[in-house]
């Protein structure tokens, strides 16, 4: 039986909720991203785009091609909830479903057309979302998660396409290699220079060909190319790490401020292993200096989820790592090889009173959620003004990690 597989993807997604709380910048043009020097856009309105402007740009930039251009800096919380509420309308109508991340959505409808067409039952489901949550979304059809991907892009914005059994190969062919998913720019430059820019050359390219020149990526390419996809919708994202980076807003030689940041940055994300019943093995520091030349160490340690294990550590790390004596630009840590478990008291270091402590705090976290600045309440980043240092959201819930693009500090 040939698949069914819905691809859903709110269009402009964090401009689409600006102007849903903004009526006055409907038809306007609308930067959605980090305010500052070196922010980043994370969204942009459609009547940016004629002028250059793209998602990733630096918001400088982006503000030289488009003066006029209303710039904001975004609520991640907001855009969560607003998802969650697209999540449980989906849920709620489909059999199967992915949440690929914060705005885009897989379903596998194999088997509905025996009780009702798939095509319906999607153009329904769209327009529930649109009346409900009032955002505007495009949908893809087919097949495959592939070719339901492109075919959305191609329905945007606020519309849709289905691609029949069959039409697959021939619906891709008269496209640019970088509408298939998985060809970034460096892909894109390798096969420019062997004469290669539509799907239809690769189509028409035996695939040991391609492999030769970008290995097993090359199968996969020339795979998609003539639409052959069976990657399965996965409805339960397990993290197998959770980490947390900021940029200063000015490159920085200020190591206590650097020392500062670190220790923050575990704390908040100990805090979020004790809160999903999670323990790391693992942990990672990375720096970036002024050259944009990045560094990172890691350490193994016994399994944990204690702040006076993991803060150490990485203090730690980031002395072993700070040793070029320059500017700093971004500083980072992550904790990974993350299982299920509670953390075990050690007979020999740890106190009962300090794990009841552990236990206070995080209830009074969990109860009161985080400040105005975006830090958990009791938390170190809260006591030396270091702001948005609180991931949003519970990482383990399944869910792919919601990245604003404009973690600035």
């Amino acid at each position: 039986m040939d698949r069914t597989i819905l691809h859903m993807d709110l269009d402009t997604f964090f401009v689409s909720v600006e102007r849903k709380h903004n009526a006055s910048l409907k038809d306007k043009p609308v930067l959605v991203g980090g305010t500052g020097d070196r922010g980043v856009v994370a969204a942009c309105s459609y009547e940016t785009r004629r002028f250059g402007v793209h998602s990733g740009m630096s918001m400088k930039m982006a503000r030289v091609l488009c003066p006029e251009a209303t710039v904001i800096r975004g609520d991640a919380g907001t855009y969560s909830q607003e998802s969650k509420v697209i999540s449980e309308i989906i849920q709620e109508a489909v059999p199967v479903f992915e949440k690929a991340s914060i705005d885009e959505f897989y379903a596998d409808l194999t088997g509905m057309d025996k009780f009702y067409s798939s095509y319906k039952m999607a153009t329904e489901l769209r327009a529930k979302i649109k009346n409900e949550s009032g955002l505007p979304i495009s949908f893809g059809l087919s097949t495959s998660k592939v070719v339901s991907k492109v075919a959305t892009g191609e329905a945007k914005p606020d519309n849709h396409r289905q691609v029949g059994v069959g039409e697959e190969k021939s619906f891709l062919a008269p496209m640019l290699i970088r509408k298939i998913p998985m060809v970034g720019d460096k892909t894109d430059k390798i096969l420019y220079n062997m004469g290669v820019k539509y799907v239809r050359t690769i189509q028409d390219m035996p695939v040991e060909m391609l492999t030769e020149v970008l290995g097993k990526n090359g199968t996969l390419l020339w795979n998609r190319a003539n639409g052959f996809d069976n990657s399965p919708i996965i409805p339960f994202h397990e993290r197998k790490s959770i980490s947390n980076e900021r940029t200063f807003g000015k490159d920085t030689g200020d190591v206590k401020r650097m020392r500062e940041m670190i220790r923050a940055m575990a704390e908040n994300l100990a805090y979020q292993l004790r809160n999903g019943n999670k323990l790391t093995s693992c942990v990672s520091v990375k720096i970036r200096y002024s050259d944009f030349n990045t560094f990172s160490r890691q350490l193994k340690i016994p399994y944990t989820s204690a702040d006076h294990m993991l803060i150490p550590q990485t203090e730690r790390l980031f002395e072993q790592l700070y040793n070029r004596r320059m500017m700093v630009r971004l500083v980072g840590v992550s904790f990974s090889d993350l299982v299920t478990g509670n953390y075990q008291i050690n007979l020999f270091d740890d106190t009962a009173e300090l794990m009841n402590l552990y236990q206070a705090m995080d209830h009074i976290r969990n109860k009161y959620g985080t400040d105005k600045r975006g830090n958990s309440i009791l938390s170190w980043g809260t006591t030396i003004d270091i702001p948005n240092i609180a991931s949003i959201g519970n990482p383990f819930n399944g869910e792919p990690p919601v990245v604003p693009a404009h973690r600035n500090t």
